[in-house]
Parts: structure tokens; sequence; C-alpha cells
């Protein structure tokens, strides 16, 4: 213990006064070499903790420390000089054995010739009261080799006493808390909140985001009041939100100890600091100890056009409904990332109509000023000929992980220009309200682009003189969300028309706290006809938004009332909207007991009443974290014919939810085809039939199947059998991108993409001769998730990548036999089989070029399965009808 005492009274001290003032961080003596070992590694793995089912290197070293000079009004204020020795790079795993990639290779071999000597090279480090003032290093060396010295250099940074203050080392500007002990002093560091210029970015939704947290702890190991040793380990980790399985560590660990202490140079005489750098070597420069980014060199990566060229095989149309589609797209967009402008465009004039949309979702999705400069510099949205590739990009937009003020401003542009379709023109101001709410959840509410696209909607909807601009602009607002239109959307409410129905639809997307007493208060009018009669789609709207926004005793009261006193399959309708409540224990639900305690609202008459018109909820998945359901509701004309079909989907994960779908399909004026009579309010309404869909929390352009009589006679007549598609594409679902600076100078990157492949058909069929009706809603998605993490050093880089993929189908169909009243229906909702694919890739690879890589695989199926509808009728679903005469009127439309 003597021995000891004698080698480390020469080291680091603590607590410690020296003849000139008290050290406050670490101080070295005069005149002595201070000779350490130094070592740091990381690894990757699943979040386990075994070490041998990880990946990763460790770099080690001698390192010599002396002390050149300290300013003689100050003890506080030195100048050290660092020099690491003897580098060797290995694996953290030990089991590797004859598959190490450092097997018979020496250092100069695996870090090349150039860098070591660059990493040998030693580094003066000015400290003023423990913390670095100044890092000194040789100009033009690689900047991955000066961040492994930076790494090294930040340890010599500290304090001896407790507190919190801002540190500025390898990690940026961060803070620190210190916890000072007898034998330690340990400095923890919030790496959230440390300031330094990196890439990245996340999807805001939290059930398709990323959860991530680093933690930074270094000790200072104390002996007899001397330290001794330094101890660092960070640890960073990820986790896929609705998919936990995609999940990972990345673990730095480092280590200074000192060995021994000998006889060093004397200490050189003067008061400036830059006079005795100069005296060292002129060629010093003083650079910022914070890391600075660098990008690897990728040899015998393919081109943009190579990498496109065999992928495209993938992505025909015929192949978007399997996993490997989504794949490849979300491989193509990393490359993507990395292009230039003329590379992009040369490879978008280059392509077939076929697989041409594609990839323009390829393209859009990269969401970078090169991609986006070459997709505008393709599409002509004055022509009327490519109007598939021109919806496309705008959906694409409206989908977009992370958009910006650019594309905002690229879109407003256009809105202002001229269009070769209306439809197009319409899609550009819905996508425009889309991005106006996401760029206002990433407190973006004050750019320049927003403010104006605000104006643009409010003012749209406060001017506009044309019912088709009326509704373009609700659309917007349906997408936006601004709580300064609600005023707007409550005069629309109580409007006539197709406009009062969206109105309403609009205001049932807002958020709980946006209901306010005033907004009830028109929504209870427009359900009750206080003042004018009102379509029943608009009454029961009404009624829903005020059920699922804390209702008042009396609001559910008269709303239970009521029921009795409106048309049959409204009175059916708001029964089962009520019993849904009741079943599925919504917050609504104890003040729905509450009221029925009253004999008067709850009675056998009131809730006895038939009909076929439903409302159900139910769970696709369920589970401590997550859940899914669906929803469907139907309402029935008073003559059998469907007037609204909603199918719902919704991911909830803790208190964040994500509208997944909605397909709402819509009929009216139908009657006449056969003489039946109207319902109330419903006497003038013109023939029509359409689907409108949102999808992940985007409203859609809705598509119209008719419109009119005659031209629903001339769809009848001329039917395909086809159905029309709402949606068709590929979309960039999780987008998730972080570079993270390692406190021992290594580079990370955590990065987390999920695509998805997505077919939306829907298509209503109606037969005279059966008096039949049938609506189908299908749903093909393909979905791959790919997450990976990866540490680089510039020569030697270690990876690990985890993915998942399904491919699934949901459809639902339902069918209505009008002929008789209370007429027959069936309603079917399926889920077919899934097979879940899960793969695990593990690499280490020299910049030379060998490397090990290690691949598992795991498959399981999930069994199709069928979801309960609430139908009353299920005796219809076993029947099978004869097919029609060709003379018989049925077709899609």
């Amino acid at each position: 213990m003597i021995l000891l005492a004698v080698l480390f009274l020469c080291f680091i001290s603590s607590y410690s006064a020296s003849v000139k003032g008290h050290t406050t961080g670490l101080s070295l003596n005069n005149d002595r070499l201070y000779k350490l070992t130094y070592s740091t590694e990381v690894f990757l793995d699943r979040g386990k903790g075994k070490q041998q089912d990880s990946v990763g290197y460790r770099i080690s070293s001698n390192v010599d420390v002396v002390l050149l000079w300290r300013n003689p009004d100050g003890d506080d204020d030195q100048l050290i000089q660092i020099t690491m020795k003897d580098v060797n790079v290995e694996n953290v795993n030990e089991q590797r054995g004859e598959k190490s990639i450092f097997k018979g290779k020496n250092p100069p071999k695996i870090i090349r010739k150039k860098n070591l000597e660059a990493l040998q090279r030693p580094v003066l480090l000015h400290l003023i009261h423990g913390k670095v003032k100044e890092f000194y290093s040789y100009p033009n060396e690689p900047v991955a080799i000066e961040n492994l010295k930076r790494g090294l250099a930040s340890l010599f940074q500290m304090q001896l006493s407790s507190g919190t203050t801002n540190e500025v080392d390898i990690s940026g500007d961060c803070k620190v808390t210190y916890q000072a002990h007898q034998d330690k002093v340990t400095k923890i560091k919030a790496l959230d909140s440390c300031k330094i210029e990196r890439p990245g970015f996340t999807t805001s939704n939290q059930v398709l985001g990323v959860t991530s947290k680093g933690t930074a702890v270094t000790t200072y190991k104390i002996e007899d009041s001397f330290v001794i040793a330094v101890f660092a380990e960070e640890i960073h980790a990820f986790r896929m939100n609705f998919l936990p399985t995609i999940a990972g560590n990345i673990v730095s660990k480092q280590k200074l100890e000192l060995k021994t202490t000998e006889a060093g140079p004397r200490l050189m005489p003067g008061k400036q600091v830059a006079a005795i750098i100069k005296a060292v070597n002129s060629e010093y420069r003083a650079l910022p100890i914070m890391g600075q980014n660098f990008q690897s060199e990728c040899k015998g990566c393919p081109s943009l056009a190579e990498h496109w060229q065999s992928i495209r095989k993938h992505l025909q149309p015929d192949n978007l409904s399997k996993a490997e589609a989504a794949r490849n797209f979300l491989a193509f967009i990393q490359h993507l990332r990395t292009a230039k402008r003329e590379e992009i465009l040369q490879i978008l004039k280059a392509e077939n109509k076929e697989v041409l949309p594609q990839l323009v979702d390829a393209v859009t999705s990269a969401q970078t000023s090169d991609s986006l400069d070459a997709i505008l510099d393709f599409l002509d949205f004055k022509s009327d000929s490519s109007i598939v590739l021109q919806e496309r990009f705008l959906y694409a937009c409206g989908f977009a992980s992370h958009p910006d003020e650019e594309l905002l401003r690229a879109l407003i542009s256009k809105f202002k220009g001229s269009f070769g379709s209306n439809d197009i023109r319409e899609t550009v101001m819905i996508i425009i309200g889309a991005l106006v709410r996401k760029l206002c959840q990433n407190e973006g509410c004050k750019l320049k682009a927003v403010i104006e696209a605000k104006k643009l909607i409010l003012g749209g909807l406060e001017r506009t003189e044309k019912k088709e601009d009326t509704m373009m602009y609700l659309l917007a607002l349906k997408n936006a969300l601004l709580p300064e239109g609600i005023p707007l959307l409550l005069k629309y409410a109580e409007a006539e028309g197709p406009v009062s129905h969206l109105a309403t639809t609009t205001l049932q997307r807002y958020d709980v706290h946006f209901i306010t007493d005033e907004v009830k208060k028109t929504l209870n009018r427009i359900y009750h006809q206080n003042r004018k009669v009102h379509e029943k789609t608009v009454r029961t709207t009404a009624a829903t938004i005020i059920l699922n926004n804390n209702p008042s005793y009396m609001e559910v009261k008269n709303i239970l009332l009521s029921i009795g006193e409106l048309p049959k399959e409204m009175n059916k309708y708001m029964l089962a909207v009520v019993q849904d409540i009741l079943r599925f224990e919504t917050p609504a639900s104890k003040m729905v007991r509450r009221v029925l305690k009253d004999m008067l609202a709850h009675n056998y008459d009131r809730f006895s009443k038939s009909g076929s018109s439903s409302a159900y909820t139910g769970y696709i998945t369920r589970a401590p974290h997550l859940a899914s359901t669906y929803s469907l509701d139907i309402l029935y004309s008073g003559s059998g014919i469907l007037r609204r079909s909603n199918l719902n989907i919704f991911q909830y994960i803790g208190k964040s939810h994500l509208h997944s779908s909605q397909v709402v399909i819509e009929a009216q004026g139908l009657e006449g085809l056969i003489a039946a009579t109207p319902d109330e309010g419903e006497e003038n309404l013109d023939s029509y039939a359409g689907m409108s869909a949102i999808l992940f929390d985007v409203q859609l352009r809705p598509v119209t199947f008719f419109n009119g009589y005659s031209d629903l006679m001339s769809k009848m007549l001329s039917a395909s059998g086809d159905p029309v598609s709402v949606v068709k594409g590929l979309i960039l679902l999780t987008d998730h991108s972080q570079e993270l600076q390692l406190q021992s100078g290594l580079k990370a990157n955590m990065d987390v993409q999920g695509g998805l492949a997505i077919d939306i058909s829907g298509a209503m069929e109606f037969s005279l001769w059966y008096r039949e009706s049938k609506t189908r809603v299908k749903n093909r998605v393909a979905l791959a998730i790919i997450g990976s993490m990866t540490v680089d050093s510039s020569f030697v880089k270690a990876g690990l990548e985890i993915s998942a993929e399904t491919e699934t189908g949901l459809e639902f169909i339902s069918t209505v036999q009008f002929s008789q009243y209370p007429f027959l229906v069936c309603m079917q909702m399926d889920k077919d089989g899934v097979p879940f694919r899960q793969f695990e890739t593990k690499y280490e690879r020299l910049s030379t070029g060998r490397g090990y890589i290690s691949r598992r695989r795991k498959e399981s199926l999930i069994a199709g399965s069928e979801f309960p509808l609430h139908q009353e009728n299920s005796e219809m679903c076993n029947v099978v009808f004869a097919p029609e005469p060709e003379s018989a009127s049925s077709g899609w439309f």
C-alpha cells in the first residue's frame, strides 16, 4: 500500500491545495510522466445484455500524459500533452475465435498506416479549473481519428465538488451533474440536453414513432485522496412503439487507469499559453472539442441507377401485395437521400408508366431538397396526362414523416398556378391542410408558409362562392384541424346539403377540449332540429360528437328521449350507438348509465325499436401496452337502401392514438329506383354514391361512384365489375433517424423505417332484379419494418439489423335485401391469415473489405379471423343467391 501511495501521489490530485491555490479539477504534478492504459469498447445487442450475442470491437492503447505548463498566477490553469501509443483493435465478443475479422492482422493493416500515425500524434489540452478551455491538434488529420483523441481528452475534464453545470466536450454542450463522495466522483451527463449539430428526424405520432433514450455516467475512482482510474459507460437504446421486438442497445465503455509514473520533462516557463504552444510545435491549431461529423466512403456500392434496376421488378403493380415491395421501397429511399437532383431526374425520365407511380412514391418519401426539386421538375401540373403521378406525389407529401417548410411552400406555389385537372387542384389544397397540421405538431405554427396556408384555408371558406371550392377548403380544414376554423365549421354545419355533413364530420376529428359548450349548443340544435330540418347523416354525426365529448346529463337524456320519435332506421341507429357505448365502456358510459336510471328514458318501448342500422366497436388486438380497435356503423334509409357505411380502425399506445383508416361509403336519392318514399328532409336529394377515406390521420380526396340519375343509369348499364381504388401505393409509415456522437469518439447511427404497400378499394353493387344492395371495402397491405444500429470508426464498422415483415388483408361486405321490412342484412368482416417473419443480421466489417456476418430468421403464422358486427339477421349470411339474368340491372359503381 505504501508503494501504491508513492506512485499515485504523483498523479491526479483531489481535494488538495497547491502552492498557488486550491485545485478544483484534475491537477498533474510538475516534472512527471504519467503512464496509463486506455481502452474504449462498443457493442450492439437487442437489449438482452448478453455480450456473446453482440457485435462490436475494442480499441486499446497505452497513454503518456505530461504537464507542459502551469500558469504562475494560478495552479488551475494548465496545459497538458496526451499521447496514445501501441494502439490495438480487437473483438469485444471473445467467442468469435477463428471468425474474428482482426485475426492475423496487425494495427497498421486494420487502422491503415496514415490513420495510425495520426492517432499516435500527441494532442494538447488547455484546462482551467478542470474544464477544457481549448483542444489543440494538428491540422488536416482525418476527422474520425481526431474524434477518437477528443474522446480520450474529454475524460480529463472534471470537477471535485458536487453540483450541476454545463460542460463542452466531445458530446457537445451538455448539462452534467457531479456527485462527490469520499472514494469517487460521479459525473452524470444528460445526453438529451447536449447541443451538437447532427442530422436526424423522427415520426411525430407516437403510435408510429420510436422511443429512444440515452444515459452517460463517468466515475472517477479515488484512493487515498487521489484519482487513480476513470470508468465511463454510455448506453443508447431504442424501441419501436407499436412493435417492441424492433429494439436494440448501443453500449460504449471507456477505461483509463494509471500504471506508473516516472521522471518527465520540466515545466516550460512563461505566462502566455499561446507562446508555450508555439514553442512546442507551431503546427498545432485550436480545434473544437466537440465531435465533428464525417461520412465513411462506401466502396463497391452500386450507383442510384444500378440500385433501381436491381429492385424495380419488386415494385411492379402485381407485386405490391408482397412485403418484398415494401422492403425494397425502404432500401431505395435510403439511397435516394444521398442522391443528387440530376441522378434522380434521370431515373424518373427513363422509367415506364407501370413502375413510375411507385418510383414517384419513393422519390417523394425521401424528403430531401434534391428529391423535391427533381420530382417538381418532372411533374407538369398544367397537363392532365399524368394525373395518377401527380396524385401519388401529393399523397406521399401528405404522409410525409417529417415535412418541412420548403415542401409546404412548394405546394402553396403550385396551388396558385394553373392545373390540367380540377381534382388535382383540390388534392393540393387538401394535402396543404395535412402539412399544416404536421408542422404545427412539431412547433412550426409560426412559420411563414404555415401562416400563409392558414390564411388560404380560412380565407377560402369565408369568401368562396362555389360549392366545389367550399367542399375543398372544408376537406383541407378536416386535415389541418385549426382551432380558429371552428366558428366557420359551426356556420356550415347548420347550412344545407353536403357541406353540412362535411362540416360536422370535420368537427368530429377535433380533440375533446375543442368541443366546448358553445360547439355542443350548435350540435344539439342540429340533432333536435330546433331551427331547420337536417339529413339523418348530419343529425347522427352531431349526436355522436356530443356523446363522445363529455356529454352533460341533460344532453344524454334529451338524446335518449328522442329515440322513438325519429325515423325508423335512425331510431335503430341511435339505439345501437347508445348500446355500443355501454358495451364498450367508453368515457360516456357512466353518464349514460346514470341517465338510464330514469324510467322515462329507459323503458321497453324505447329500447325495442326494430330496424337494421347498427353501430359496433371491438378489439382487433389488445395488449397491456397497446390496443387496436375497429368500429363499424351502418345507417339505412327507411326503404332499406344504404345511406352511410363507416368503418374505422384506431391504434392506441398509452395516451397516444392514430386514426389508421376510415372508409365511408355514402349513398342518397336512390329511393326512386324502387318507388319508395324518402325520409323526412331527404325528399329532394340528388342521386349520389361515393366513398371517402382517411388513412393514417390524413383525409384523402373523396371518390364519386356516380352523381345524378343519368350518371347512375349510365354506370349501371356499363358496369365493369371492378371496384374503385381509393388509394394505392407505397407509404413511408415510420421514419426515425439518429446520428449519435459517442463520448468515446465513435460515431453511431440508429435508424428505424417502416414501409407499407397498400391498396384500399370499395364498391357499391345495386340489383333491381333481386332488390338487393351490396357494399364492399377491401384493404390489402404488405408491411416491412427495418431497425438498424451501426457504430463506425472509419476503419472498422459494426452493425445490427432487426426487421419484420407481413402481408394481410381486411375485407368488409354488407348485403341488404329490401324486398320486405324489416329487411335482411348480412355484415361480414374478415381478416386473412397473417404470415409474420422476423430477421436479425449482425456484422463486423473492416474498411479493407474483410467481414463477419450472421443471419437468423423466425417465421410464424397468425390465423385469420372474423369480427363480430352486431348483426341481427345473421341467417341472411348463409343464403346463396342465384346468378342474375343478363337483363338485370346490377354492377359495380
